[in-house]
Order: structure tokens, then C-alpha cells, then sequence
């Protein structure tokens, strides 16, 4: 079975609102972003942040490292695809298209 396949490689988007009306309120929102950032996630759209995951077991991973980081307050939600499902995304600027993001293979070393 081929290791790299558009089936078994998988992206976690994590969408969230987050209040931010109290300097505390921005200092939550602002840590968690922080974190996700630092667990090797990209900005996609304000509040939708994406990483690309070379297989099922490793997207599980960055899955529970973000539940075990949420806010008291606020809508999270974690979603999960494959590759071959993002591949299938149309993203445009304006009425431009613009391409999708390529991520190169990822050797893992055992």
C-alpha cells in the first residue's frame, strides 16, 4: 500500500469565535491561536486555521491537542478530511481563482 495516497493523508481545520470584547476575552482568544500556530497550523481565513497531518493516527493527535486547549467561552469546531477531499476545494480572491496550497510529502523516519 502506497504510504502517500490522497486517502490517507489528512487535514484538521479548526474554525472558532471567540469572544473579545474584555482585555481578558482577547488575551484567550489571543493564546489560543498562539497555540495553534505553535502545534503547526496555518492561518486559512480569520478564526479557520488548517494543518496538514500525513496520516489518520497523526491527525488524531493534533485533534486532542486542541481539545485539550479550549476556551471556557466561545464555538470551536475541529473538522477533519482527506487529502483528496481538499484537493477538491475551489478557493478564489474576488472572482479570481487562486491556487491550493501545496504541501510537500513528508518522510516520517521510524
Amino acid at each position: 500500500m502506497d504510504r502517500f495516497n490522497a486517502y490517507r493523508i489528512m487535514w484538521v481545520l479548526v474554525f472558532f469565535d471567540l469572544p473579545t470584547e474584555t482585555r481578558q476575552e482577547r488575551k484567550v482568544y489571543a493564546d489560543f491561536r498562539k497555540r495553534l500556530l505553535q502545534d503547526g497550523f496555518m492561518m486559512f481565513q480569520f478564526s479557520i486555521y488548517l494543518r496538514h497531518c500525513p496520516s489518520k493516527e497523526n491527525a488524531d493527535v493534533h485533534i486532542h491537542r486542541v481539545k485539550s486547549q479550549l476556551p471556557k467561552y466561545g464555538h470551536i469546531g475541529i473538522l477533519e478530511i482527506t487529502d483528496k477531499q481538499f484537493g477538491n476545494m475551489e478557493i478564489f480572491f474576488g472572482k479570481q481563482p487562486q491556487e491550493i496550497p501545496q504541501i510537500g510529502q513528508q518522510l516520517e523516519l521510524f
